[in-house]
């Protein structure tokens, strides 16, 4: 029962990791077109130097940029998987305590069974 329900977390949270990563990408995507062209231009016309001391070529600043969405983008997801694993570790141990609860409640009720059982035995 244990590894069917770890088994199971571990493919739900897979599934809303993957999920949430691709939804942000396509927010972020969405957010990035919106700025459109005097975004891009903005990267195009900051110089930046490189390693070398050398201003970069338009392509070099648009995978320096890229790299940076990319990095953000994984910061933020890391985040949102840290939130939901903390959600879902909180619903876990609430379903935990109320099966406690439920079998503290059976183990009483048998030990009363028990007892009404063996009075009935002494009266025979």
């Amino acid at each position: 029962m244990k590894t069917r329900t770890m088994l199971e977390l571990l493919t739900l949270s897979t599934s809303i990791y993957h999920f949430a990563k691709e939804a942000q990408l396509m927010d972020r995507i969405n957010e990035l077109s919106d700025k459109g062209k005097d975004g891009i231009n903005k990267v195009a016309s900051d110089s930046q130097l490189g390693e070398d001391g050398n201003e970069l070529e338009f392509i070099d600043k648009f995978i320096l940029k890229a790299n940076q969405v990319k990095e953000e983008l994984e910061q933020k997801i890391e985040e949102q998987v840290i939130q939901i694993y903390k959600k879902m570790n909180i619903a876990h141990l609430d379903d935990i305590t109320a099966l406690n609860e439920k079998v503290n409640k059976i183990d009483k009720e048998n030990a009363l069974l028990e007892a009404r059982l063996i009075r009935l035995e002494a009266k025979e």
